[in-house]
């Protein structure tokens, strides 16, 4: 990403706000930065036609003050949208996340700082997405790929081999795995940093207590840059997430499955599925363990396999009728 410091005051002054105040990650700061940098060319290079639209990655956005905010309207915005999908291939997810930025931004000036007078977001509609179920690992796979670790010699056999463990039981995200502490452990619970600065709880069941306590007696203690972080790298850094990563992607070449379906995320997607599937877990209980601010978004988990629909339609009460035999006396 581009040095923040070329974007005008305003922007700076929402994308602390998003940080300091709403609590908002450094990754989606980032991305909003980026979403909103890219809108404000967009419309110096089309719209205002200021700048060179040949150079449009290049336009300079400081000189952006009040008097053109306040000129900016809908039709501005669905103009750029428009352009998105027609100009850079920007399917429905990546526009929906401009309307986010977009929407967020406009309603900070005109609710939070009143430099403009009406806000132009306030009707922006998000493009419809479409709802996909999520990819998930069998238990057989899952199993699969547990095992791979167990292949191996070492320390990092057993660090690698916790990761897993953890991703498949407590359905973790990529950065809370990376950010847990020594100290966030308590017997069987731990507790992580979600998205938004959201604090939870997560229990451990036997299989992850049995885990950690493996990895801590062969943990690296000599040298480690910092000492509370759980897992450590062969530097003696906390592991980073494109370690993890890479060794997720290697690992599951090994079991044998496909990288292209299968990714860090997918795990977990899995342990999602698999406590609602295996474990009869409450929709509201999920949502908790995976740290969603909406039950909405927990719904995804809950698909069935086919086996599931299969038997579903076998205890149809109507599935045993016969049909009527033909009678001799029909023609």
């Amino acid at each position: 990403m581009e040095d923040r410091q070329r974007s005008f005051t305003l922007m700076e002054e929402y994308l602390d706000y998003m940080l300091t105040i709403q609590g908002r990650s450094a990754l989606t700061v980032k991305e909003y930065h980026y979403d909103l940098t890219l809108f404000f060319r967009y419309y110096l290079c089309f719209r205002k036609k200021t700048a060179d639209p040949k150079k449009l990655d290049e336009a300079d956005i400081s000189g952006i003050n009040e008097k053109i905010l306040s000129e900016i309207n809908l039709q501005d915005l669905y103009a750029f949208l428009s352009w998105m999908a027609r100009e850079r291939n920007a399917g429905n997810s990546n526009r929906a996340r401009k309307v986010s930025a977009l929407r967020s931004f406009f309603k900070y000036l005109s609710a939070k700082r009143g430099v403009i007078p009406t806000d132009p977001a306030a009707e922006l509609e998000s493009p419809r997405r479409v709802k996909r179920q999520p990819r998930y690992l069998s238990l057989d796979e899952s199993k699969q790929l547990l095992a791979q670790p167990l292949k191996e010699e070492g320390p990092l056999a057993v660090r690698n081999h916790t990761i897993l463990t953890l991703f498949l039981n407590c359905g973790l995200r990529l950065a809370e795995l990376c950010s847990i502490n020594l100290s966030d452990i308590r017997e069987d619970t731990m507790t992580v940093m979600g998205k938004g600065g959201k604090e939870r709880t997560i229990y451990l069941n036997s299989a992850c207590v049995r885990a950690i306590e493996a990895y801590r007696q062969v943990r690296p203690k000599d040298n480690v840059k910092e000492p509370d972080a759980l897992f450590i790298s062969r530097q003696g850094n906390r592991i980073s997430q494109s370690a993890v990563q890479r060794m997720i992607h290697q690992y599951i070449l090994r079991a044998g499955l496909d990288p292209k379906r299968y990714s860090t995320h997918k795990l977990r997607h899995t342990a999602a599925t698999l406590m609602y599937q295996y474990g009869e877990v409450d929709i509201r209980l999920l949502q908790h363990i995976l740290g969603h601010s909406s039950v909405a978004t927990t719904e995804i988990y809950t698909h069935l396999d086919n086996a599931q629909l299969h038997s579903a339609v076998d205890k149809n009460p109507l599935a045993n009728e016969q049909p009527r035999k033909s009678s001799d006396n029909e023609n």
